[in-house]
């Protein structure tokens, strides 16, 4: 490129400051710097949004481990723009952690037993009762499944919805009592 190439592509992406006089620019203090807040949460919206956290154990049917990442995703995006939605969305994830993975957990445990005991003789009469075992522990994740959609329905009709033992932990979780 030639020295007067240059010259002329420089004084075209310089603008000289006779240029900008006659060019209404917005000054820097008429530019807002007020920072994004968010909008506030209507009541109907926090209804839907508890309601997901609860339905959220439906996605375990199909996954076996997403309602948890749900019910998690909803907390931290809600967590400080909506205590309803935070306080409902973390309900679901303990219940459901529960419910799903400690379940499995007990059975495993169970039967981990069964194996060590059956070296001795009395893992041999285990047999029995860790196939009740299993089979109550079986039931935990479908009593889940049905409570979490119970707690959705309360949720939507706008009523206080607590899961046993989960629900008073929660709420003090979130108050800091």
């Amino acid at each position: 490129m030639t020295e007067q190439d240059q010259s002329a592509f420089s004084s075209e992406a310089e603008p000289q400051a006779n240029e900008t006089a006659g060019m209404n620019l917005p000054s820097s203090e008429a530019i807002p710097t007020q920072s994004f807040s968010p909008q506030e949460i209507s009541p109907g919206d926090e209804r839907t949004w508890g309601m997901l956290a609860h339905l959220s154990v439906l996605v375990n049917l199909v996954t076996g481990f997403g309602g948890p990442i749900a019910a998690l995703i909803i907390y931290l995006v809600y967590r400080n723009r909506s205590r309803f939605i935070a306080y409902h969305a973390l309900q679901s994830l303990i219940f459901q952690l529960i419910g799903w993975y400690g379940g499995g957990t007990l059975i495993g445990i169970m039967w981990a037993m069964v194996g060590v005991l059956s070296a001795l003789i009395i893992g041999v009469v285990l047999i029995p009762f860790a196939l009740v075992f299993t089979l109550i522990c079986g039931l935990l994740p479908l009593g889940t499944l049905i409570y979490g959609c119970y707690g959705a329905y309360q949720v939507s009709q706008g009523k206080d919805f607590r899961y046993w033992l989960v629900g008073d932990w929660v709420r003090g979780t979130l108050t800091g009592v």
